[in-house]
């Protein structure tokens, strides 16, 4: 802008200069009018080299962090702590049950904790539900394994006499006695039972629990290894607890209900009617009842008399995975892949709305997004799902039986380009969704697809640390940018130049299109959460978008927000 206004500013003067001379004086003007442009063209040149120089940037948020990354288990410890696990958060976190401050009571990485309960000596036992581990944490502060190789621990009790249990859902169908001491192996029980979700021990020793898949609360016999339905017609039943005078309450995370429930008759009252993606709940020696909610980053405390909601602990986002741009109604609006929903930000005014959530929608743990051709594809690394979505319209199914899907770029024919990270592959999936071909292997950690300006696709592969050029129809894979370090998400600005997030770096770098020069924007960000034994180096992606105006955009997988990077 500063160089338009001087070349204007440099035609004004020399048209007045001319006009303001007669013929006597031409030669006086002329001298002065190539003193004018000498002056002008020193100082054009002077402000282009200012402006080629470093340029710094500013972080602005723009959708506020989260206290957690997902929240699932719940528990009250004796002396009255509120504890709640996260499994992508790999922490137990401590709930101040009237403030709402929350601090990490287990951290990460061993803090994983899909479900958690309090023993009779004061250990604490958890669930690492990816890790397939089970952590037990003794009064005086020793870690022991109980179990491990176990893919989908899910939840956990003890009974009366101090007896541990556990059970494998979603990655395993089983039911398993543990040994606190961690010396015999783990014992299983029964297997099949359809889900025998988040359970808890009633007055009469047995086992309670929720059959995930069918839809039914079952009471269980650990000794004699049998089960029968006490109660049915739930939605989607996620957990059960008993209060202090012998009351069942269950919460249906499909439905967004609360029940007390009748053991004897199967009775169930609707208590309270909530959001969708109830995970969890507890009640506390004084029967105050808290629930989770994993798609709102939430705890929320019910009144178990009048059905009211106090939220204790709420977020925008849950994760804040990856994200992808989209103009609508002529708004910019940005896809989050949230995990535990679909959510766009508005870029105007930072509204979050919701396009779906799990469990009330049909979508699969959705974490990384990416939009091209007027479509937006989905995909969920840890469900294995892909899915493509029209704005606006209603949710389609999503596929299944994808090897870890970092991306899903929608395609002009209507055909969807898959990154499986677990394969190291780019498969492309016809239109139909009804054939699947490899278009590209031997990738390392294809992470982010991008449609770019000159309507090729680009790829990051996160090991590699580099972002090519592919082409479909000939299959050639052109690297563009190397030595990057742990690139995931990406976008391209104006001018064709590419914009990065190197995570491995905490830091955001300017690739320039024509000299592949690398210039490190801003860093010490708040991406690269993750560990060693993350199930994938990926673990929650880092997205990158660049809107019209030239703001940078990215997701934090450190605080679950979302934030902006403009000049200074």
């Amino acid at each position: 802008m500063t160089g338009i206004l001087l070349r204007t500013g440099a035609a004004l003067a020399l048209a007045s200069l001319v006009a303001a001379c007669g013929e006597d004086d031409a030669d006086r003007a002329a001298q002065e009018s190539k003193a004018l442009e000498e002056t002008i063209a020193q100082e054009h040149q002077e402000v282009e080299a200012a402006l080629s120089g470093p340029v710094s940037y500013k972080m602005e948020e723009v959708v506020p962090g989260s206290a957690f990354h997902g929240i699932h288990g719940i528990t009250e410890t004796s002396d009255g702590k509120l504890l709640a696990g996260s499994v992508l958060g790999r922490a137990i976190y401590e709930i101040d049950k009237e403030t709402g401050d929350v601090s990490v009571y287990e951290a990460p990485p061993m803090g994983m904790a899909d479900d958690l309960e309090e023993g009779p000596d004061g250990e604490l036992g958890w669930t690492a539900f990816l890790d397939g581990k089970y952590y037990l944490r003794t009064d005086d502060g020793e870690l022991r394994v109980l179990a491990e190789g176990l893919p989908g621990l899910n939840s956990t009790a003890w009974n009366a006499e101090g007896r541990l249990f556990t059970t494998q859902v979603f990655l395993g169908d089983a039911l398993y006695e543990l040994d606190p001491q961690g010396v015999a192996p783990p014992r299983k029980i029964m297997e099949g039972m359809g889900g025998l979700n988040g359970f808890d021990f009633g007055p009469d020793g047995k086992l309670y629990g929720p059959l995930w898949f069918k839809g039914q609360v079952a009471r269980v016999d650990v000794d004699e290894a049998t089960l029968e339905v006490v109660a049915e017609d739930f939605e989607v039943p996620a957990a059960v607890n008993f209060d202090s005078k012998g009351n069942l309450w269950v919460v249906d995370t499909a439905a967004g209900i609360v029940y007390r429930v009748d053991v004897e008759t199967g009775e169930k009252t609707k208590v309270a009617d909530v959001d969708p993606a109830i995970d969890n709940l507890a009640l506390t020696s004084d029967d105050r009842l808290f629930i989770t909610n994993m798609a709102d980053n939430a705890i929320i405390e019910i009144d178990t008399e009048t059905g009211e909601e106090r939220p204790l602990v709420k977020g925008d986002l849950a994760v804040a995975g990856d994200i992808a741009l989209a103009v609508e109604d002529g708004e910019e609006v940005l896809y989050v892949g949230d995990v535990f929903s679909i959510r766009k930000v508005n870029l105007s005014d930072g509204e979050v709305s919701e396009v779906g959530r799990v469990f009330a929608s049909k979508i699969d743990y959705p974490i990384s997004v990416a939009a091209a051709h007027g479509r937006i594809g989905v995909a969920g690394w840890s469900s294995g799902a892909v899915q493509v979505i029209e704005p606006g319209e209603k949710l389609p199914s999503p596929h299944h039986d994808f090897a870890a899907p970092t991306d899903a770029l929608p395609l002009e024919d209507g055909s969807t380009l898959v990154a499986e990270y677990g394969k190291g592959a780019l498969t492309r999936v016809s239109a139909d969704w009804e054939n699947r071909e490899e278009v590209m292997k031997d990738l390392k950690g294809p992470a982010n697809l991008v449609l770019g300006p000159d309507g090729m696709i680009y790829l990051s592969e996160q090991l590699a640390g580099t972002i090519s050029r592919i082409d479909l129809e000939t299959g050639e894979k052109t690297v563009i940018a190397k030595d990057l370090d742990g690139p995931e998400g990406f976008s391209f600005g104006a001018n064709g130049n590419i914009f990065v997030a190197e995570v491995a770096a905490k830091r955001i770098t300017r690739i320039d299109n024509e000299t592949n020069e690398h210039t490190v924007l801003a860093e010490d960000l708040p991406i690269g959460f993750g560990f060693e034994d993350d199930v994938l180096p990926l673990n929650v992606p880092t997205g990158v978008a660049v809107a019209k105006d030239g703001a940078i955009y990215f997701s934090s997988d450190m605080d679950a927000g979302i934030y902006r990077l403009v000049p200074e």
